[in-house]
């Protein structure tokens, strides 16, 4: 009985939206495209990353459509294998905060009184210390190779996940379907797992997005300043901070990699606030 009323309350809420607005297949179709190359670098790309030459610092051309660097390796091929590892590191990072995230922000709202106190204090004391700080922290002790990068981002990326799944979480159970099933007997963890999480999975998608465009970036500025990948693997934050050490011997060596994060970053960002934008305009 607890599950037909159940169902029978859920009906009256509003439904997610099945489909994406035409407007946001433009930048998921972008985003989409920008991996593909990524991802196919070894058939698309032109040349090894890693293969010299005498033609350094060429500017764009037939043969090297974003010129060459210091040691004559065309840059085309070293962003799209960089795009590679940026990716990885990127989605990698999204994937170990939103399971952190969401594990620590339902254990904060399942909790309530005092583990929620403590659990979301914990969260917010994380967040005031310097993510550069951290992360300076976690490379010296345990390195900075992909994996362990993927980690240590997704790391910091956890406390404010998990703060947006307590809030989403708290407003699931508020609602008169979760209210009426506990009335009749139905299992708050059964509820928690089957009926709150999935009915707040449109905050967690949107935050997913947000912690890709974060992971990108944080995985920039680590490189920037010297924790990043160590040569001669590169990622496109890596291609930066080299870039802009040569810039006034080619500026296409610091601009295209840099692009590349800008879009990518954007992408994502565009992606959030439509999928969000979408679900409040469903919601009213």
């Amino acid at each position: 009985m607890a599950d037909t009323l159940t169902l029978a309350l859920r009906s009256t809420r509003p439904r997610p939206r099945r489909r994406l607005a035409l407007a946001s297949w433009i930048p998921l179709a972008l985003l989409a495209l920008i991996v593909l190359a990524c991802v196919l670098a070894p058939i698309i790309a032109p040349f090894d990353p890693s293969a010299q030459s005498s033609d350094r610092f060429a500017g764009p051309s037939a043969v090297h459509l974003f010129g060459t660097d210091e040691l004559g390796r065309d840059l085309f091929s070293r962003v799209l294998y960089g795009g590679q590892l940026t990716i990885f590191i990127a989605g990698g990072a999204t994937l170990v905060a939103m399971v952190l995230g969401i594990a620590w922000g339902m254990a904060a709202a399942f909790a309530r009184g005092l583990w929620d106190e403590i659990l979301m204090r914990l969260a917010d004391t994380v967040m005031a210390i310097p993510q550069i700080l951290f992360a300076l922290v976690f490379i010296s002790a345990f390195g900075a190779d992909p994996v362990k990068l993927a980690v240590i981002i997704g790391i910091l990326l956890t406390p404010t996940t998990a703060r947006l799944v307590r809030s989403s979480v708290l407003s699931e159970l508020q609602e008169d379907y979760f209210t009426a099933a506990i009335a009749f007997g139905s299992k708050r963890s059964r509820l928690l797992f089957a009926e709150v999480l999935p009915n707040a999975r449109g905050p967690i998608v949107v935050q997913a997005a947000i912690n890709a465009a974060n992971a990108i970036l944080l995985e920039a500025s680590m490189s920037f300043v010297g924790l990043g990948i160590a040569p001669p693997e590169a990622t496109w934050g890596t291609l930066v901070q080299q870039g802009y050490q040569k810039m006034y011997q080619s500026i296409g060596y610091v601009l295209f990699p840099a692009l590349f994060i800008f879009v990518t970053i954007w992408l994502l960002n565009v992606l959030a606030d439509q999928f969000g934008g979408d679900r409040k305009g469903k919601g009213r």
